[in-house]
């Protein structure tokens, strides 16, 4: 990242245990000012964790850094007035209208022009139309877009976005990732976790994380050139037993299965050949050697990263 570019988030060697447990391990990154960042890894891998800390609500146990040019540690309550943090988990009352909702939420902070807050964030997510409509009768989608308006009613200069997706359907999905796009134009950074490979290619740069430890960090094209995976697609029929086959060969780290397609993977490009080419002279298959995607790159990490469960103990 050049040095001229201005750094919303900027944190070196982050640590954070519970008990034995190390659930955050050595972090170190940087996210540029008005970037969208996504932040990728297997439940349980460190990436809620590591998004509490860097917006103040996580106190480190080891490492340093800054948000916003504000210390993690010395300045947590003022990042935590200039950030915007959504959850998984719909965290508003059910039993208020969309704008009870943001209209409470303003008044809980005691933000001024409380009522001109409001009546913007409802314009800005569409939801003029439906701002009586009861919260507890919106569909995942609805409820996605007004959890997203309370966490832009003060104007955040960031936004850390926790699996904001998670359960949302596919055009609910496209909806959100238009807006992230277009706040991100107005210079507000977005910091989002996911599992959705499809969303991860929308982010400008992504950081891979598993059992607390950064394994990968750089744009989806980066991490494609880095990750000195050589992949074959096969299809046709038999491809079931095909991958049985192929499991464990020498030459052969992975095979992953997208419907009656095969992905076989792996670091040693002679070797993956002559581990596949018993069956490449067979008609009933289709091969091509490609680039591999997104997820058959995430998948290989995964099997590469160690757990950081204690043995006979507890997280």
């Amino acid at each position: 990242m050049s040095p001229a570019v201005p750094l919303a988030i900027d944190v070196r060697g982050l640590v954070k245990r519970f008990g034995s447990r190390t659930v955050v391990d050595d972090l170190s990154m940087q996210v540029a000012a008005g970037e969208i960042f996504g932040f990728l890894g297997p439940n349980g891998s460190g990436k809620t964790s590591s998004i509490r800390m860097m917006c103040g609500l996580l106190t480190p146990d080891g490492g340093e850094g800054h948000t916003l040019g504000l210390d993690i540690r010395r300045d947590a309550l003022e990042i935590r007035r200039q950030v915007g943090y959504m959850t998984q988990r719909f965290g508003l009352y059910e039993d208020l209208s969309i704008r009870e909702n943001l209209a409470f939420v303003a008044r809980i902070f005691e933000m001024d022009h409380a009522r001109e807050r409001v009546q913007h964030a409802l314009a800005r997510l569409g939801l003029e139309a439906r701002a009586g409509q009861l919260a507890g009768s919106l569909s995942g989608g609805w409820k996605q877009r007004l959890a997203l308006a309370a966490c832009m009613l003060h104007e955040p200069r960031l936004l850390l976005l926790d699996e904001p997706t998670a359960g949302v359907d596919p055009k609910a999905r496209r909806d959100f990732w238009e807006e992230i796009h277009r706040l991100a134009a107005e210079g507000i950074t977005v910091l989002v976790s996911t599992h959705y490979m499809d969303e991860a290619e929308r982010c400008h740069r992504l950081g891979y994380i598993a059992y607390g430890r950064l394994m990968a960090l750089g744009t989806p094209a980066e991490l494609i050139e880095q990750s000195g995976l050589h992949t074959w697609r096969v299809a046709g029929e038999g491809v079931a037993a095909l991958a049985a086959a192929l499991q464990g060969r020498p030459g052969v780290e992975m095979v992953t299965r997208f419907g009656n397609t095969l992905h076989v993977s792996g670091t040693q490009p002679a070797a993956l050949q002559a581990a596949i080419s018993p069956w490449q002279a067979d008609a009933a298959l289709s091969w091509t050697s490609g680039r591999p995607e997104l997820e058959d790159i995430f998948i290989h990490l995964m099997a590469l990263a160690q757990d950081n469960f204690p043995p006979g103990g507890r997280a």
